[in-house]
């Protein structure tokens, strides 16, 4: 996970806003938020680029590992650029470089990882990732 990366390493962004209720008693988004805003552009990412129908698709990613390393507190009403880029395509793992950057900023806030493994979604197996979705993943490099 390298901690010098600005935004121009990115490939695709989510736009998050933070809500008054994100904030912890110090004021600023509590660190477990991270983790929430992290999986959602990973989740988007899948849905709108990779086209993956969570509910039917035979063969769905589970997530075996997410990482965060905090860089600067962000907090409410600021608004959040998550930014992904593929970091590492395996057979059956891929691994998202994350990044949350607040509006403006050029320098993260928190730098990261979400790592999904595909597996049989009858199983729990893991199998190849699907040439389709690899594809995309394969853009996102």
């Amino acid at each position: 996970m390298s901690e010098d990366l600005t935004r121009e390493h990115y490939r695709y962004w989510l736009p998050i806003a933070t809500r008054w209720g994100d904030n912890d008693m110090l004021g600023h988004v509590n660190n477990v938020v991270y983790f929430r805003y992290f999986e959602a552009v990973v989740v988007k990412f899948v849905i709108e680029e990779a086209r993956l129908d969570w509910q039917h698709d035979p063969v769905v990613p589970y997530a075996v590992d997410i990482r965060c390393h905090f860089r600067r507190p962000l907090s409410f009403p600021e608004r959040v650029d998550a930014g992904l880029i593929i970091q590492t395509l395996g057979n059956t793992s891929v691994t998202y470089g994350l990044a949350l950057f607040a509006e403006g900023d050029g320098e993260p806030a928190a730098v990261g990882h979400f790592i999904h493994v595909y597996v049989d979604r009858d199983t729990g197996t893991p199998v190849p990732i699907p040439a389709a979705i690899r594809a995309v993943y394969e853009r996102f490099a």
